[in-house]
């Protein structure tokens, strides 16, 4: 079936998951899109395999592929081009010490990190050039006929969700975990990721509600963060317009 759009969440650095989902997909022709909904590097141990191997995804669909922005890629950006962010890449819990040492920053003593791991970890100084200038070229969202797909959700501005073109690079397309985002926006369709589907109100899941871990569906909101890069977790794509889920679990 031409014409479908498979939107994968959250990678987080596990090249693993990656492989193992992308082997369950169908095959996929020049008329169909994959949209990839950021945050491919941190927390996982193959951050770096990750962004090398998605840089030439090209080479193995024919489909069209379009890669977003996620906070994390956000982040990164703002450490390496706004002169660091220590509440972002301190914090074990954001996993960029991960990706730090999947770059090949030496890492003898998590317990205490030291002077060198740290001056990296604030500059963002093992980034090559090229992983860079790919992350800068991510897009901030994309639309089609099936819906409308972003990392984090939509911006509410005045007391209302606006489309992201109306407000490009606002920091809540890669950064809102806005609860009445997921209870209340009526609309076109979203489809995200960013937010853990297990953090979502599950009586208003339509989708397997009795596996709070799964992909959330509540009619015009989709979220497949199934948690890939944590514990327990594992990767997710939707299908549109089928809504047919593929799982790396």
């Amino acid at each position: 079936m031409a014409g479908r759009t498979i939107a994968i969440g959250d990678v987080h650095g596990e090249a693993e998951h990656l492989e193992r989902l992308w082997s369950r997909l169908p095959a996929l022709d020049r008329e169909d899109t994959v949209v990839f909904l950021g945050d491919y590097i941190d927390r996982g141990r193959g951050s770096r395999v990750v962004l090398e191997r998605l840089m030439r995804w090209h080479e193995r669909t024919p489909a069209r592929l379009v890669f977003l922005r996620g906070n994390h890629e956000a982040g990164w950006l703002k450490v390496v081009d706004g002169g660091g962010w220590p509440g972002f890449v301190v914090p074990p819990n954001n996993g960029c010490w991960q990706t730090a040492v999947a770059y090949g920053v030496p890492l003898e003593d998590p317990e205490e990190p030291g002077r060198a791991f740290y001056a990296a970890l604030l500059a963002g100084s093992f980034f090559p050039r090229e992983h860079l200038d790919w992350m800068r070229k991510l897009d901030w969202y994309y639309e089609d006929a099936h819906a409308i797909y972003v990392h984090a959700g939509l911006p509410r501005i005045d007391g209302r969700f606006v489309h992201p073109a109306e407000e490009l690079g606002h920091p809540d397309l890669v950064w809102q975990r806005d609860l009445e985002f997921f209870r209340g926006y009526r609309g076109k369709r979203v489809v995200c990721g960013h937010t853990a589907t297990v953090q979502l109100p599950q009586e208003l899941s339509t989708y397997t509600p009795d596996d709070p871990t799964d992909t959330w569906i509540r009619g015009d909101v989709i979220v497949v963060d199934t948690k890939c890069g944590k514990r327990d977790g594992y990767l997710s794509a939707i299908e549109l317009p089928a809504l047919r889920v593929y799982e790396s679990r």
